[in-house]
């Protein structure tokens, strides 16, 4: 009786940990495209003026706009409605269809498209979801349209396999926040920003001295897997090939990005200690690999 009282105490610390440790990996799988690539960070930096048109209007557009006001809420970006104005088309920089249900496939009902001159700052975004779907889609696009781009595992409205709908969920809340922290810029690479959004989430753990050891844990594993990654023989996160999206060439080129990515971490000393030997050889292997990037930030560290 002792001892499964002792369990009994000692689970619920065990639960905290373990959902901790699940919700750093989905902020890391997060910050891949479906196609295999690592991606860099993008957001809003100016108001958001939506327009919101297609069809059955009076069932989803409602519950559209509080997606979208729910997720400029936590990033802190002005929205604007401006679909009733006669000029909607040409003053909105976030247009939202509703499609007829024949118009989009069934194995991707709802889609985002972002456009930006530069893989920094959003420049406009365009979503569209089927008339059926449109309930079930809002909120994992409007976290889409904030540049949140991933589909992880986990507790998100972002999974292909969520466990809410109809809201955000305390993850997404966490992640938005961190996205459009004052510590972010556009076109950080993953790991500088997963070393924000992590830092996000050990904030609002009850014991802070043990989730930040968790983190750094979580930091030395991921490093040891993008290094064999970048090199050839690893592979992207399980989430990214079970999205049956990932493509040869995504592949190749998410490994030339990530020794980009590893370049960068190494000389800046995220998520892993700063040593500019390690720097120089993975911005060499990225250059080597095509990395226009990696070949002007080698130029300028071996300058120095």
């Amino acid at each position: 009786m002792t001892a499964f009282l002792a369990a009994a105490v000692i689970s619920p610390v065990h639960a905290q940990a373990d959902e901790f440790e699940q919700g750093l990996g989905t902020m890391w799988e997060v910050l891949w495209h479906q196609s295999g690539t690592p991606t860099r960070l993008v957001r809003w930096e100016q108001e958001i003026r939506v327009r919101v048109f297609g069809v059955n209007l009076a069932n989803h557009k409602q519950h559209t706009l509080q997606a979208l006001a729910d997720v400029t809420a936590e990033a802190g970006i002005r929205l604007v409605d401006v679909s009733d104005r006669p000029d909607a088309a040409q003053v909105a920089n976030v247009s939202i269809e509703i499609t007829p249900d024949g118009m989009l496939e069934d194995n991707q009902p709802c889609v985002t498209y972002l456009n930006f001159q530069t893989e920094t700052k959003i420049d406009s975004a365009a979503m569209q979801m089927r008339n059926r779907d449109a309930w079930r889609c809002a909120y994992h696009e409007a976290m889409h349209i904030m540049g949140v781009r991933g589909h992880p595992a986990g507790k998100t409205v972002l999974s292909y396999f969520p466990t809410k709908v109809d809201g955000l969920l305390p993850l997404d809340r966490t992640m938005l926040r961190a996205w459009y922290s004052p510590r972010m810029r556009g076109g950080m690479t993953p790991f500088e920003v997963f070393a924000v959004m992590a830092d996000e989430l050990v904030t609002g753990q009850v014991d802070i001295t043990k989730a930040a050891s968790a983190r750094d844990r979580f930091y030395a594993r991921t490093i040891d897997q993008m290094q064999s990654f970048a090199d050839g023989n690893g592979d992207v996160p399980m989430i990214v090939k079970r999205s049956g999206k990932s493509t040869a060439e995504g592949i190749r080129f998410g490994r030339m990005e990530m020794s980009y990515f590893l370049g960068i971490a190494y000389m800046e000393g995220v998520t892993v200690a700063q040593d500019p030997t390690q720097a120089v050889r993975w911005l060499q292997r990225a250059a080597n690999l095509g990395s226009r990037t990696a070949q002007a930030r080698l130029g300028a560290a071996t300058a120095r």
